[in-house]
C-alpha cells in the first residue's frame, strides 16, 4: 500500500461521527450576514450557527463578535435540511451555554446556594433575570410586600433563590421573597433575643399603613397599632407619623413563633390620668365638685376630666340609704383620697374621712369599712373599660328620677 494511502487510511480512524446533541469543538471557517460558517474539528463536517444561537443581542454585527479561525465548543442542534444552509449541521453556542449554566444552578439548587442575576425585562407577571441563562421572578416572589410597578427592577442585579428547576422544559422559576425572609428571620432571632417585653429603646418610621405603622428597631421592624400611636384619637397613621421619622417606642409583645414584634408609642408617655393625676396623693384632702350620683355612690371631680368615687359608705358617718339623700349634683364637697390605682385608672374617695369632726374610732370604722365594701364597689365597675360601667350609672340614675 502507498504512503498515501496509509495517510488517507490514519486521517479516517481520526475522523469522529457527529450526533444531534453531542458537544463539540469547530473552527469558524467564514461570517457572514447573520450566521457563522463553521468546520467540526476531526470530523468532516460543516454547518453554520445562526445569530440567534451565538447571541441575544438580535443588534449584533457577528463580525465584531468572531472572526475565521476562532475555535468554539457548540451543540449539536439538527441535521440541515439541505445545501441552502451551506452545511450538513446546525450547532448553538447559546444553548450550550445555557446547558451549562443549567448544571451549576442544578448544583446550587440542591445545595440551596443564593445566587445573583441581572433583571434583564418585565413581562406580564413578572421579571425576566439573566442567571447564565434566562430565569423568570414572578411578581409576587419579588419582594415580602405587594409591588405594583415592576420598570424600576430592570437593569437591577439581585440576590435570588431558585425555587423551581427544569433543564427539559427550559424552566427556571427564581424568588427574591425567600431570601428576604430568611434574611428577615435571621435578624428577628437577633434582635429579638436582646429585646424584653416592657423594653422602651428608639426606633424609625420604616412605613405606613391604614392600621398602623411599622418602626426599624434594630433593622428589624415592628408594628405599632393605630390603637398604640396615641392615647388620642387617630384617623390615619399618616396624619401624626411619617416615614423616617424618629420615635422612642416600648415593646409590648414578641411572638417568637410569628416572627413579629408589636409596639407602642403612647406607652412611653404619661396617660391623661397620669398626667391629671401627678399632683395627687393618697391621703390629699381637697374640694371638688359632684358630678352624678348613683344608688352605690357618688362621682367627685378630682381634675380636669377625672373623676373619683365616693362609695356609699364612705359619705357621711350616718347611715346614708341613698347618695342623693344628702348629695345633689353640682355640690361641692370635701373629699379624702383614699387609693388611687394608675393601672385601673381609679380613684376612691372619702367624705367622712375628710370630716374633721369626726371621732377617732368612727375615722377607723370608715376605713374598715372602706375596704370591707370595695368588693361591693368593684361589681359596678367595668374590667373592660378604665372606670365605672356607664349602665350601671345611667340606670341607677333613672332609678333616681322616677
Amino acid at each position: 500500500m502507498s504512503e498515501n494511502s496509509n495517510q488517507f487510511l490514519d486521517a479516517l480512524k481520526q475522523m469522529q461521527g457527529v450526533e444531534v446533541g453531542d458537544i463539540v469543538d469547530v473552527e469558524v471557517l467564514d461570517v457572514e450576514d447573520g450566521q457563522i460558517d463553521v468546520g467540526v474539528e476531526n470530523a468532516g463536517v460543516e454547518g453554520v450557527i445562526p445569530r440567534r444561537e451565538f447571541t441575544s443581542d438580535r443588534n449584533a454585527d457577528l463580525r465584531d463578535l468572531v472572526k475565521p479561525g476562532d475555535k468554539l465548543k457548540a451543540l449539536v442542534l439538527r441535521k440541515a435540511g439541505g445545501d441552502k444552509e451551506n452545511g450538513e449541521f446546525f450547532f448553538s453556542v447559546t444553548r450550550l451555554k445555557e446547558r451549562e449554566a443549567y448544571d451549576e444552578l442544578q448544583k446550587d439548587f440542591e445545595a440551596g446556594k443564593t445566587i445573583e442575576g441581572t433583571v434583564t425585562a418585565s413581562v406580564r407577571g413578572g421579571l425576566l433575570v439573566d442567571v447564565g441563562t434566562r430565569g423568570f421572578l414572578p411578581a409576587s416572589l419579588i419582594s415580602n410586600r405587594y409591588v405594583s410597578d415592576l420598570k424600576p427592577y430592570i437593569g437591577k442585579t439581585m440576590k435570588l433563590k431558585i425555587t423551581e428547576i427544569d433543564p427539559s422544559k427550559n424552566r427556571l422559576i427564581l424568588s427574591h421573597k425567600d431570601l428576604i425572609e430568611e434574611e428577615r428571620e435571621e435578624a428577628f432571632d437577633k434582635v429579638a433575643s436582646q429585646l424584653v417585653v416592657g423594653d422602651v429603646v428608639e426606633g424609625k418610621v420604616s412605613r405606613l399603613t391604614n392600621f398602623g405603622a411599622f418602626v426599624d428597631v434594630g433593622g428589624v421592624d415592628g408594628l405599632v397599632h393605630i390603637s398604640e400611636i396615641s392615647y388620642k384619637h387617630v384617623d390615619k397613621p399618616s396624619d401624626v407619623l411619617k416615614a423616617g421619622q424618629d420615635v422612642k417606642v416600648k415593646v409590648i409583645g414578641i411572638d417568637d413563633d410569628r416572627h413579629r414584634i408589636s409596639l407602642s408609642i403612647k406607652q412611653t408617655e404619661p396617660s391623661p390620668f397620669e398626667q391629671a393625676t401627678s399632683d395627687l396623693h393618697e391621703g390629699d384632702i381637697f374640694e371638688g365638685e359632684v358630678k352624678s350620683l348613683t344608688n352605690f355612690g357618688a362621682f367627685v371631680e378630682v381634675a380636669d376630666g377625672i373623676q373619683g368615687l365616693v362609695h356609699v359608705s364612705e359619705i357621711s358617718y350616718k347611715h346614708v340609704d341613698k347618695p342623693s339623700d344628702v348629695l345633689e349634683v353640682g355640690q361641692t364637697v370635701k373629699v379624702k383620697v383614699l387609693n388611687i390605682d394608675p393601672s385601673e385608672r381609679r380613684i376612691s374617695l372619702s367624705m367622712k374621712a375628710a370630716d374633721s369632726k369626726g371621732s377617732d374610732n368612727e375615722g377607723s370604722r370608715s376605713h374598715s369599712s372602706y375596704n370591707n365594701n370595695r368588693n361591693s364597689v368593684k361589681k359596678y365597675m367595668n374590667n373592660e373599660d378604665s372606670g365605672f360601667a356607664l349602665g350601671d350609672i345611667i340606670g341607677d340614675q333613672l332609678k333616681d328620677r322616677r
